[in-house]
């Protein structure tokens, strides 16, 4: 009976074309961030149309049977969506077994997280952020919405079941339902908190269900085998200009809509859902042109492989970006190589596990286990008997091996560094409040001043009078963890520097910090700003935070990190935005430091002590010929 329904289903090639929209925009968000800005929003088009599909393939269970099977359907979604999670964290594993062995902390957690389908509240927990590539480096951080899909899942056939016995009527379930997701989409901007790192209110399902259900609560009210293909011309002409509209609107929410505006979580996402449903209603109905229009061979082979491209996303440009270290110098050739590689890996991987797997019969699993070890074990018949075998073999040795919360010694000195320079940091400013109601005096004829004056000259290759004149100079640095690790070098050489420095920081949640730097009058004049690594910032971004100084200098250090994307992007973004400021003087550090790699730890991004000097001395340069 199952296949018979299965049977009269109509299969709408135009979502083919709407996964495809989805899961490039998705794609080119992470490889350019700078042009997809809204490209995440693909998320939520894929989880209106799962939502439409599952609900409208149970719709059609319970008007035929008058029930629905649980069993059946967790098996088909089981079938459908876990052999291709699975072949992916075992390769993905053994990947990093063999070749990325850094990549095993916390891999446990990770993977077993994905397999139980709740890594979303995982990475939520373990502090981890969707928006922060660089202190965020694993394959496996787009995993949160296949256990969003998977949690719904779960639920989703219960809460049918109920709404169909409770209310019965379509219109109703559908008000029920929709009522529900605004509450979700409430929920969203209660919780989200501006100006903050918005991750927990990204991953959550509580936070992201909703747009799941608004795909859910259409397909009770615009059902497939209901929708005829012969309406009048009118209607017709109205659904297409809909479906237009809803697609131009899509496309420009990919371009434009960035992730750092609160508009997102305040409204933004649902708006995006409900465009993406009304899109999706649109294709749906045969009375349309757009499920025509959406289809083609580009579309539906791209479509068919969306899951396989989602999954293979991540584990390519991390390993990919590992590998290479010049990733900034050239991007569209790297960011056109990295699309080819996961393309290519999801087309193989979509003819040896999606395809078999999805139609092998799991009754007969023993007895294809046994067969695969029957004489002649090696043979033409079983060519992947053995490569799976060392793949499953290495994968559960690096699962086995994988440290929990492992610091390797590097990271423990950058570490303990961050922790001594946040409190040399809170130092200087309290140093500067005092200070203003210290009488001042002239210390630089004490012996202890020359002393410090003979070993700062030497430390930074200066003269003792150009070091008792970096003395008399006075700024607020602000900036992220580079400049939060040069914090103690910055203020030897500058003993009336107000430092405020932390991890993770970026300009669009820096806003409040430098207001009340302002209200503590610790905003001196000039500031010299070191922001950038984390992420990139639109102009309006930067026009708002510009604005904030007032007519005081700044000084903005431009990026070092050749192995991020975000180097040329935000080192462009200055480059061009200087011209509009007559008070902003951008200070080179990449070109200062980008012959020095002793400057830098592995990452190429954070300093050594050589790398300290250097960036120290170097505002020391930059300050001294304003003067």
């Amino acid at each position: 009976m199952e296949k018979k329904q299965l049977k009269k289903r109509r299969y709408i090639t135009g979502f083919d074309g709407i996964r495809t929209l989805a899961v490039l925009g998705v794609i080119l968000y992470h490889l350019m961030p700078e042009r997809m800005r809204g490209g995440y929003l693909g998320v939520p088009v894929f989880f209106g149309i799962s939502g439409y599909l599952i609900t409208d393939h149970l719709r059609m269970e319970w008007e035929e049977k008058g029930k629905i099977s649980l069993k059946a359907f967790y098996k088909r979604r089981l079938k459908r969506l876990y052999p291709p999670l699975v072949f992916f964290l075992l390769i993905t594993t053994a990947y990093i077994t063999l070749f990325q062995r850094n990549l095993l902390n916390n891999l446990k957690g990770a993977v077993t997280s994905a397999l139980l389908y709740f890594n979303n509240w995982w990475q939520i927990n373990q502090g981890l952020s969707y928006f922060e590539r660089f202190t965020n480096e694993s394959p496996f951080t787009h995993i949160w919405y296949l256990s969003v899909e998977a949690q719904n899942y779960l639920i989703w056939p219960i809460l049918f079941v109920i709404l169909m016995k409770v209310f019965k009527k379509r219109g109703k379930i559908f008000l029920v339902i929709f009522i529900a997701s605004l509450v979700s989409a409430l929920w969203m901007g209660i919780v989200f908190t501006p100006g903050a790192d918005p991750t927990r209110v990204y991953y959550g399902t509580d936070t992201r269900i909703f747009s799941i259900w608004l795909g859910s609560a259409v397909a009770f009210i615009w059902p497939t085998n209901k929708l005829r293909s012969q309406i009048p011309a009118q209607a017709k002409k109205m659904l297409n200009a809909v479906g237009i509209i809803c697609l131009v609107l899509l496309i420009a929410a990919f371009f434009f809509l960035d992730a750092k505006y609160s508009f997102v979580y305040r409204g933004g996402m649902l708006l995006v859902s409900l465009v993406s449903v009304l899109l999706i209603m649109v294709v749906a109905h045969p009375g349309a042109s757009l499920d025509k229009w959406l289809s083609n061979p580009l579309f539906t082979y791209i479509g068919k492989r969306s899951y396989g491209i989602y999954l293979y996303q991540y584990p390519v440009m991390v390993f990919y970006e590992a590998k290479v270290k010049n990733i900034a110098d050239n991007i569209w050739l790297h960011t056109l190589i990295e699309v080819i590689l996961i393309v290519l890996i999801a087309e193989i991987t979509y003819h040896l596990i999606d395809k078999p797997l999805g139609r092998f019969d799991y009754k007969n699993t023993w007895s294809t286990v046994r067969s695969w070890f029957t004489k002649p074990i090696i043979s033409r018949q079983k060519p992947l008997l053995i490569p799976g075998i060392l793949l499953v073999v290495t994968a559960l040795v690096g699962f086995i091996i994988a440290p929990s919360n492992h610091v390797t010694a590097q990271q423990k000195q950058m570490q303990e560094q961050i922790l001594q320079n946040q409190k040399v940091a809170e130092e200087s400013k309290k140093n500067a409040k005092a200070k203003e109601s210290q009488d001042s005096s002239d210390k630089t004829s004490s012996s202890a001043e020359k002393e410090r004056l003979a070993e700062v000259a030497t430390t930074y290759g200066l003269t003792e009078e150009e070091v008792a004149k970096a003395a008399k100079m006075s700024f607020t640095a602000f900036g992220d963890s580079v400049m939060l690790g040069a914090a103690q070098d910055i203020k030897d050489l500058f003993p009336d520097v107000v430092v405020d420095a932390d991890v993770n920081r970026q300009v669009y949640t820096s806003g409040e910090l430098i207001k009340k730097l302002d209200d503590d009058k610790l905003l001196k004049d000039p500031v010299i700003i070191g922001l950038g690594t984390n992420g990139d910032f639109t102009e309006a971004q930067f026009s708002e935070f510009m604005s904030l100084f007032g007519d005081r200098k700044v000084y903005w250090l431009n990026v070092h990190a050749p192995s991020l994307r975000m180097q040329a992007v935000v080192n462009a973004a200055l480059t061009k935005y200087v011209a509009d400021y007559d008070n902003l003087t951008i200070i080179d550090w990449y070109s200062y430091a980008k012959d020095h790699s002793d400057w830098f730890y592995e990452d190429q991004v954070h300093l050594t002590p050589e790398g300290r000097i250097g960036y120290t001395k170097l505002l020391y340069e930059t300050l001294v010929k304003d003067q």
